[in-house]
């Protein structure tokens, strides 16, 4: 994402309801999680794994010192030969309990065996957050849920100043002038503002819009090692 994209989103944001409503279900989050790492479980679909949201979520971890931020992530498949920490299958959805938190991203329907494990867990005494396009079944089991409408909310970017050199200016493509705001973008936002009230470390500072800024030329990149 180029430099004219980063500064359109900071400016078009501020007039959306998606920095509030973001950085409420990050209070969410952020107060359902405790100091120590390995308590916030972060789980997909089985067509779906949240990996740039683990990523993200593991450097505001590192960022603003709240480790309890730094996910487990749930898989329903588990390739042979996988590291430790991405060979955590569902049955751990099954040892949730009081002081967990179980994350659910889920921009497809979530299938009735994560219902029932996620249903499971919250009898259990964790806490349920769900990031999905509405479905009802596993609203009813959040404490806190985000919906990210499946109509893509689009933005639309300037065109950048041509180099002196660069020749005529070829024509418009509206495809590629538009970025959409689905759920990549969202869980961009949830990471960036989980670790924003913390307090952050030394090597380290700048405003909400600074951050997200620095987040949305992430957006293209791709996992930290780690995942």
């Amino acid at each position: 994402m180029d430099a004219v994209r980063v500064a359109l989103l900071r400016e078009v944001l501020a007039g959306t309801e998606w920095l509030q409503t973001t950085r409420s279900f990050a209070g969410s989050l952020r107060a359902s999680v405790h100091r120590r790492p390995g308590g916030l479980l972060l789980v997909g679909t089985r067509g779906y794994e949240p990996w740039h949201l683990a990523a993200h979520l593991d450097d505001e971890a590192a960022w603003s010192g709240l480790t309890g931020l730094s996910p487990t992530l749930v898989r329903f498949r588990i390739p042979a030969g996988a590291p430790a920490h991405l060979a955590v299958g569902l049955r751990r959805l099954e040892a949730a309990r009081r002081g967990e938190t179980v994350f659910v991203v889920s921009p497809e329907a979530p299938g009735a065996a994560l219902l029932e494990r996620v249903a499971d867990a919250r009898r259990a005494g964790a806490t349920v957050l769900a990031m999905d396009a509405g479905d009802p079944g596993l609203h009813e089991l959040a404490h806190d849920a985000l919906t990210v409408p499946l109509e893509a909310t689009a933005v639309r970017a300037p065109e950048a100043e041509p180099e002196p050199d660069a020749g005529p200016r070829p024509e418009a493509d509206p495809q590629k002038e538009t970025a959409p705001m689905g759920m990549d973008l969202l869980q961009h936002l949830v990471a960036a503002a989980a670790g924003e009230n913390s307090l952050p470390a030394a090597r380290r500072h700048g405003s909400f819009r600074d951050r997200l800024a620095r987040l949305a030329d992430q957006l293209t990149s791709p996992p930290p090692a780690r995942w």
